[in-house]
């Protein structure tokens, strides 16, 4: 199987397009879009049947002058795509939850639109105050299997994150439900 892996060297890349902190009812919530292409040799590692595990890391802090900002959220969202062949489909899992796809364009694009993702609790923002927001995403090379994750040690074309993109929140003085 790993023979077959052999591919031209390319760098896979993810950018951060836009990201903006949401409040609803109770809590707020994460909305953000990717973008991100599989290298071909990560795409034919997936229909080979590995899966990939992609993270998408969320940090919330308020600045400080005095010390270190304090974090006030930090949350990771963890995705696994694979590839079922008895039914030669996708299969995107966060969590316990999952969905199907005919095509792994289907599935990226999917797992790269980030809509509702709970971050932090309405309560844990001071009104009036400013936060800094950053978020990123990446391929989780431990997850792979050990083989593969000694392959990957130092080829580019194992590594796809992106740059952490960051952002300022200002939280109304006075909210209005």
């Amino acid at each position: 199987m790993l023979a077959g892996l052999a591919a031209p060297l390319r760098a896979a890349e993810a950018e951060i397009r836009s990201a903006a902190l949401v409040l609803t009812d109770d809590l707020y919530v994460l909305n953000a879009d990717i973008i991100a292409e599989l290298t071909p040799l990560l795409g034919d590692v997936v229909t080979r049947g590995v899966s990939l595990f992609f993270v998408a890391e969320f940090e919330l802090t308020s600045p400080r002058w005095y010390w270190l900002d304090e974090e006030v959220a930090s949350r990771t969202l963890t995705y696994r795509l694979s590839y079922q062949a008895l039914t030669r489909q996708y299969r995107l899992t966060i969590g316990s939850l999952h969905q199907n796809f005919g095509s792994l364009d289907e599935a990226l694009r999917t797992m790269l639109r980030i809509r509702n993702w709970g971050v932090a609790d309405r309560g844990a923002l001071r009104p009036g105050g400013i936060y800094n927001a950053a978020l990123r995403f990446r391929l989780d090379v431990a997850e792979l299997p050990k083989p593969l994750q000694v392959s990957a040690i130092g080829r580019r074309d194992w590594n796809l994150s992106s740059d952490w993109f960051r952002w300022v929140v200002p939280v109304p003085a006075r909210e209005s439900k």
